[in-house]
């Protein structure tokens, strides 16, 4: 990891940059796909899965036959965990349930809110190097519960054709209605715009590489709606002459090993924690399975240290990190002062791979500074808040002049009149 000290306010804006991605011919190739897969449908979904997954599909969806055979192949060791996170993940969105309260703003005139869910959902779950059957119920587990009527799920298929069969236990314990085995570009194509097999859905939710999340802004241009703008996985952990440097090891590298174009900083007030660190990263990368993408995220990871908790917190909000962990001593004063951060975990004890899998808070979270202006995925981002409004004879008699002045004011004569009409019907009313 490369090492700074004490950088000064005005290098901060370079320091924190996030590793830099070519996006010329990305963007090129992607809209090709998506505007053959609109052509075509299914036949182009087919030809880019055996060309980008190296499969030869006959059926898209996977059958009720193959999510029989997945109960079988998966562990009841991880069936359980998998059951266990579902509870905490479903108990922590259901207390986030929305009611709504009739504002009579002033005599006559009531308004309210009705959180409605939004009916077709598509939900896109990566596979390659690690398939993250977490995501499975990080997505499919607040669509539930929001009331999605249609939940469809597209997953990248294994060389043979068939599903990562955790993945599929996971959908089947969320509630998710129709699972497909498609990957990449061709799957966000085909949820945008609806093919033969799979339904065209409303809003698209999901993590993938930067094909997928650049089919996913191609997409949300005109088509479908997303869940937010997102990069490659990032953590920045607070640590101070008190924190332990085998956790902070621990959870730098956790992140790293994500993929080669992760990032992860320490921000740390002390010198010696720098080194201390250092070596145990070294000890704990030389067994880790994935050593060679968790070394090569680390070329573009850093160590900054500061002079002090004010200056550690300016820097941590003008970085806005997809994870936090505050491992200080003192972790609940520096929480209080977090300003942009997708997800914080407080203490000692509170990796950020709690927060991954079982802890109940979601792990789909704004990246690349979104963080700034987005919230993670949570129970509001399944439904849409429609407001009703309603008023009454002495509400017409109240608002009514406000209104009609308003609009002349704005030279809209109609909506002056629609008010004014009603204004003369209500005259003489008790």
């Amino acid at each position: 990891m490369n090492c700074y000290r004490y950088p000064s306010e005005r290098e901060w804006s370079e320091l924190l940059k996030r590793p830099a991605k070519e996006s010329g011919s990305l963007n090129a190739t992607v809209q090709a796909v998506l505007d053959d897969i609109k052509q075509r449908g299914d036949e182009a979904v087919r030809e880019y899965e055996a060309r980008f997954d190296h499969v030869t599909l006959h059926e898209l969806q996977v059958s009720e036959a193959e999510m029989e055979a997945a109960e079988n192949e998966v562990d009841e060791s991880l069936k359980e965990a998998i059951l266990h996170a579902h509870r905490n993940i479903h108990a922590f969105h259901a207390a986030q349930r929305f009611t709504g309260e009739r504002v009579e703003v002033e005599p006559g005139v009531t308004c309210w809110q009705k959180s409605i869910a939004i009916e077709k959902v598509g939900l896109y779950i990566p596979g390659g190097t690690a398939p993250l059957f977490s995501t499975v119920l990080m997505l499919a587990v607040p669509a539930q519960i929001a009331g999605c009527r249609d939940i469809v799920l597209c997953t990248p298929p294994r060389k043979d054709g068939s599903v990562n069969p955790a993945i599929l236990v996971a959908a089947r314990v969320a509630g998710v209605n129709r699972i497909y085995k498609i990957g990449g570009v061709q799957a966000i194509g085909a949820m945008a715009y609806g093919t033969e097999s799979v339904p065209k859905v409303y809003k698209i939710f999901g993590p993938g590489n930067q094909y997928v999340m650049c089919a996913k802004q191609h997409v949300s241009l005109h088509d479908v709606a997303i869940d937010m703008p997102a990069g490659p996985s990032e953590v920045a952990v607070l640590a101070d002459a008190g924190s332990n440097p085998c956790f902070v090891a621990a959870d730098l590298l956790s992140q790293a090993e994500h993929g080669v174009d992760s990032q992860v900083l320490l921000i740390t007030t002390s010198e010696e924690m720098i080194a201390r660190v250092e070596a145990e990263v070294e000890a704990q990368l030389a067994v880790l399975p994935r050593r060679e993408i968790a070394e090569e995220a680390l070329t573009h990871s850093k160590i900054i240290l500061v002079h002090d908790d004010e200056e550690m917190m300016r820097l941590c909000n003008a970085y806005a990190p997809e994870h936090l962990i505050i491992e200080t001593s003192h972790y609940e004063e520096l929480a209080a002062r977090v300003v942009n951060a997708g997800s914080v975990f407080l203490g000692h004890y509170t990796p950020e791979s709690a927060g991954d899998y079982a802890s109940g808070t979601n792990h789909t979270l704004p990246t690349s500074g979104y963080a700034m202006a987005y919230s993670g995925v949570n129970l509001d981002s399944y439904q849409r808040k429609v407001t009703f409004q309603h008023i009454t004879p002495e509400g017409v008699r109240r608002i009514g002049q406000t209104v009609a002045v308003m609009a002349d004011n704005e030279q809209l004569a109609a909506h002056a009149h629609a008010m004014r009409v009603r204004m003369a019907s209500v005259e003489g009313m008790d």
